[in-house]
């Protein structure tokens, strides 16, 4: 029937008026009450008041701080392991500064800030400024603090080199398997005579026990540095490179992730250089012939249910962006991660 004024008087009578504020899906329903308050005209200006991760509640590494939260979320500031353009300790504030991303998650249809409690549990309390040795102590104390409340740490660095005593902390009890999304496979040797820079720290997780490399896929593998990483392949490690995603397709890269990482406890690190520098120019490594948000977003989507036990975005190094563009993005995978242990350990018809 075509369109006319008895159409138009009955969309009239149910959205306007007196009804304006009416939300009729039950699930938008349940949405719009966690976002607006009780009259459903007003929410938070996402502009306003305090900087925060994702606009979390804000709260401190203390037991008094960490009690009953579900995901605590955590700044690293710390670049001290870079090989290249140093600059990712500003990376924490960079994504902080980032007004609006959420709350609402279209593709997995949950606002995990407020389904969940989350908090910005501040910046790791580093002892020295100069010392990568202390810092990755204190990394370990943080996180460990984190672990022994409970919580799911997601962590914002700083370089790629804090995954591994994030995960010291994180699978003290035994190896995890990982979803690694990055150009660069960082399981490389020791390097101008340091062993825990940032292109290494996979290598060290596998040798301390702490990462399972048979439960272990790096996606988005590519760039000059290939030569580097024997040890992704010689540990059993399945690597996904960028052209071979763009052969394979998303379905199948999912898929195969999937069945690489099973059921067990899984860690996610994303590296914000696996994306292309057209969307990521920010970073200290860059790569081209990268991954798309819009494709990182889909791989993390493709995910849920997995028993995720925490995570990490990293090498963001604002300084070399001229936009916001490059923490926009990993402020975004951020929040897919975060809406990912929404659903851990979960059916993915949940």
């Amino acid at each position: 029937m075509a369109w006319n004024d008895e159409k138009l008087e009955l969309l009239r009578e149910r959205f306007d008026g007196p009804n304006s504020h009416v939300v009729y899906d039950e699930h938008a329903k349940h949405i719009s009450s966690l976002l607006f308050d009780p009259g459903g005209t007003r929410r938070t200006a996402p502009y306003a008041g305090a900087m925060t991760f994702l606009d979390a509640p804000s709260a401190d590494l203390t037991d008094e701080g960490l009690d009953g939260l579900d995901v605590a979320i955590i700044g690293m500031p710390m670049d001290l392991a870079v090989t290249n353009r140093p600059g990712s300790r500003f990376g924490p504030r960079a994504l902080r500064a980032i007004e609006r991303i959420g709350p609402y998650n279209e593709g997995l249809r949950c606002a995990p800030v407020q389904e969940m409690k989350v908090a910005d549990v501040g910046d790791v309390p580093f002892r020295s400024r100069f010392s990568l040795e202390q810092s990755h102590e204190d990394i370990t104390d943080a996180v460990a603090r984190v672990v022994a409340a409970g919580a799911l740490p997601l962590s914002v660095g700083g370089d790629h080199s804090i995954s591994l005593p994030i995960l010291r902390a994180l699978a003290k009890d035994g190896p995890v398997g990982m979803l690694h999304i990055d150009a660069h496979a960082d399981t490389g040797g020791p390097f101008d005579g340091e062993r825990f820079h940032h292109g290494g720290p996979f290598r060290n997780t596998v040798l301390e026990g702490l990462l399972d490399p048979e439960r272990t896929v790096q996606i988005g593998i590519r760039g000059q540095s290939g030569y580097l990483w024997e040890f992704s392949h010689a540990s059993g490690m399945t690597v996904i490179e960028a052209q071979t995603l763009a052969h394979q397709g998303l379905d199948a890269v999912i898929a195969q992730a999937r069945e690489v990482v099973g059921n067990g406890p899984t860690y996610v690190s994303f590296d914000v250089d696996s994306l292309d520098p057209a969307f990521a120019p920010g970073t200290g490594t860059p790569e081209v012939g990268g991954l798309t948000p819009r494709e990182v977003i889909a791989l993390l989507r493709g995910m849920k249910g997995m028993n995720i036990v925490g995570g990490d975005v990293v090498e963001v190094a604002p300084s070399f962006d001229a936009t916001s563009n490059t923490a926009h993005n990993a402020a975004t995978v951020l929040f897919e991660i975060l809406s990912l242990m929404k659903f851990r350990n979960q059916n993915t018809e949940t």
